[in-house]
C-alpha cells in the first residue's frame, strides 16, 4: 500500500494519484486539508519500528503495510475557525498538525519521498553551494550580502555579468542584474540577497529516483526559463543523456542528503563543463515529463510500491 498526503489541487499530486491508478497500484490519499477531522492518524514508536493506522471517511491502513509515502509539505490550508481561540492560536494549532505528520514521516522505515529532515540542505543556498563542490561540481562565483557597496563592486568584478535571486528556500525568480538597477541596491539592507557571476551554457534539469536518472535540456533567451512564457521568450525542452560522470554524482548528490527523489539544476557550458546551481527535495517534475516523454512518475510509482526499507533520518 503506498501513503500519498497532499491537497487536492496540487498537480504534482493530482499527477501521482492518476500514475498510481493507471499503473494498478494501490494508494491511500490522506488529505491535508481534512486532518485532523474527516482524516486521522494515530501511531506511537515500538523499539526502532511505528505503530499505528491512518483513517479517512470510508477506510483505515495499517502502518505497517505501508511500503512507500509520497508527500508534498504545503502550508497547512484548513480554512476552519475554531471558537474562543486568536489567530495566533490558530495557527500554532495548524503548524502542530503539520509538524505531527512530519515527525511520523521522519520515524517511518519505508520508502519516504522525501522526509521533510533530508530536505535541509535547500534551506540555505549558501550550505548547499558548498555541499555541491564536495561532489565535483563546479558552482558559479557568488555574493551573499546585505551591504550595497558589496554587491555594486562584485558586479564591476564580474564585468556587469550578474543575476540575483532569493536566498530561501522559498521559489523565487532570478533575474539579471542591470545598470538601471543600480540605484535599488540600496533595497538588500533590508534582505539577504544572494548574487551569482553568469555561466554562460545550456540548461538542464536532472530528476534522480534513486538510482535512475532523468536529464532534460532547456533552450531559452529567459534569464529563468522557468518563467520564459511570462516574458514573451521561446522555450524548448528535450531529453538528453548526460556524462555517466555528472549522472553518477547527481545520484551520490541525492543520496547523501537522505533523499529519493530530487530536481538538480545544471548548465553544461561550450566547453562541456558542468556548472551546478542547486538540488530541490521537492521538485515539481511534472512539466518536464510531459515536455520529454520521460516515464519520472512511473520510476517514482515503481520506488514507492518496491517496499524497500529506508532507514529513517
Amino acid at each position: 500500500m503506498i501513503l500519498v498526503c497532499g491537497v487536492l489541487g496540487d498537480v504534482m499530486i493530482e499527477l501521482m494519484c492518476a500514475r498510481l491508478n493507471y499503473m494498478g497500484y494501490e494508494y491511500f490519499f490522506l488529505d491535508e486539508q481534512r486532518f485532523p477531522g474527516e482524516f486521522n492518524i494515530h501511531w506511537s514508536t515500538r523499539g526502532r519500528g511505528v505503530a499505528g493506522y491512518v483513517t479517512s471517511p470510508s477506510d483505515r491502513i495499517n502502518l505497517d503495510d505501508i511500503t512507500g509515502i509520497y508527500v508534498r509539505y504545503v502550508q497547512y490550508r484548513d480554512k476552519r475557525k475554531r471558537d474562543g481561540i486568536s489567530d495566533r492560536e490558530e495557527e500554532l494549532i495548524k503548524a502542530e498538525y503539520e509538524a505531527s505528520l512530519i515527525n511520523l514521516f521522519d520515524a517511518m522505515p519505508s520508502v519516504v519521498i522525501n522526509r521533510a529532515r533530508a530536505s535541509i540542505s535547500n534551506d540555505s543556498k549558501l550550505y548547499q553551494q558548498l555541499l555541491l563542490s564536495s561532489f565535483g561540481f563546479l558552482t558559479p562565483k557568488t555574493l551573499a550580502t546585505t551591504v550595497p557597496e558589496q554587491a555594486a563592486a562584485f558586479y564591476e568584478t564580474c564585468r556587469r555579468r550578474v543575476i540575483y535571486k532569493s536566498l530561501s528556500g522559498t521559489r523565487s525568480i532570478v533575474r539579471r542584474l542591470e545598470d538601471k538597477d543600480l540605484p535599488r541596491l540600496e533595497l538588500v539592507r533590508n534582505c539577504p540577497t544572494q548574487f551569482q557571476e553568469i555561466v554562460d551554457g545550456v540548461d538542464i534539469r536532472v530528476h534522480t529516483v534513486g538510482e535512475e536518472v532523468f536529464a532534460t535540456e532547456l533552450i531559452s533567451q529567459a534569464s529563468d526559463y522557468r518563467y520564459a512564457a511570462s516574458t514573451g521568450d521561446s522555450l524548448t525542452a528535450r531529453a538528453i543523456d548526460i556524462p555517466p560522470e555528472v549522472a553518477s554524482a547527481c545520484v551520490r548528490l541525492t543520496r547523501s542528503s537522505g533523499l529519493m527523489l530530487s530536481g538538480i539544476d545544471l548548465r553544461r557550458t561550450t566547453d562541456d563543463k558542468y556548472y551546478c546551481f542547486e538540488m530541490n527535495p521537492s521538485p515539481g517534475f511534472i512539466f518536464y515529463e510531459r515536455a520529454t516523454g520521460q516515464p519520472i512518475s512511473e520510476a517514482v510509482a515503481k520506488l514507492l510500491r518496491g517496499g524497500a526499507k529506508q532507514p529513517p533520518s
